[in-house]
């Protein structure tokens, strides 16, 4: 856990000095090699097996069930909430863990989870897709129907981890078995522009014919497939179909997912769609965090209970 408060730190940084080449650059250089001590360290006191629940394309996905205080499995019902995270994040880092808590106290169950590729689960980075990470959603999608004490099911998701929320609430909807809301926090369907574009978090490449990797930031690896894919994505067009309550939430000062990305999300779907601004807040939620998670578990409070 320990090691999750290094990286989370990290990132924080990280993201708050974008605008700071230097110290951006540096930041990175540090996550890198604490990941390596962290892995090490994983190895040295756990080795590498581990258990896994859900499976997704790339294997086993790591996750957390947070329940609410007191709650019974075995005599209780509640709703549950499945959270997703952005590329190059994890479960562990802000928003998702303070989501958990707060959806908690509201009596809300939920399951956060890595995506395949990404921090403990199974798979590589440069094997990562957006259709590899809503396999992901929909296994767990699965998982939380499969549990007894689950009354109904809403997805919320950050950044990449919204397109691959909202699509997925799409592909469930087309199979007649919609999530019962859907919150999208700064949607970064600006993904597809990057891609189409040759230019993505500081890597440039050919996007017609991209190599067989590019590095986002100088370390990560972003796979061919990954960038080819996400041109031909139907974002919108795949989210539409589903048409139950959604609600957007967006930072005023985001500089990596541009507001018109979560606006051009409550034209597309054909239900009233909610789009809430919250002021001075950047793309990381590291300034105003208690207010997009009650922004959130409001809602989900409202649909869901």
């Amino acid at each position: 856990m320990q090691s999750y408060f290094i990286v989370s730190f990290c990132v924080v940084v990280l993201l708050r000095c974008e605008s700071t080449a230097g110290l951006f650059y540096l930041t990175l250089h540090i996550m890198k090699r604490l990941y390596l001590i962290i892995m090490l360290m994983t190895f040295s006191f756990h080795g590498f097996a581990k258990e896994y629940k859900v499976y997704g394309p790339q294997g086993g996905l790591a996750m957390e069930v947070t329940l609410p205080d007191g709650f019974n499995e075995d005599t209780d019902k509640c709703p549950m909430v499945i959270l997703m995270h952005g590329i190059f994040s994890s479960k562990n880092i802000v928003p998702i863990p303070a989501l958990a808590k707060a959806l908690a106290k509201e009596g809300i169950a939920s399951i956060c989870f890595d995506f395949g590729g990404h921090w403990k689960s199974e798979g590589k980075m440069q094997y990562m897709t957006v259709g590899k990470e809503i396999e992901d959603a929909l296994a767990m999608w699965e998982y939380a129907k499969s549990l007894p004490y689950v009354s109904k099911i809403g997805l919320l998701g950050h950044s990449q981890g919204g397109v691959v929320a909202s699509m997925t609430a799409g592909i469930l909807a087309s199979r007649g078995e919609s999530p019962a809301a859907l919150v999208l926090v700064a949607p970064g369907s600006v993904i597809q522009d990057a891609c189409k574009g040759g230019k993505f978090f500081g890597a440039e490449f050919n996007p017609a014919d991209p190599p067989e990797y590019v590095k986002c930031f100088g370390i990560m690896k972003l796979g061919r497939e990954y960038i080819l894919t996400t041109q031909e994505l139907d974002i919108y067009g795949t989210s539409k179909t589903y048409t139950g309550p959604v609600r957007l939430i967006h930072g005023s000062k985001d500089t990596i997912v541009p507001m018109a990305c979560s606006e051009r999300f409550v034209d597309t779907y054909t239900q009233e769609a909610e789009l809430i601004i919250v002021e001075g807040e950047n793309h990381m939620i590291t300034k105003k965090l208690k207010t997009v998670v009650s922004h959130a578990v409001s809602f989900f409070a409202s649909q869901l209970k």
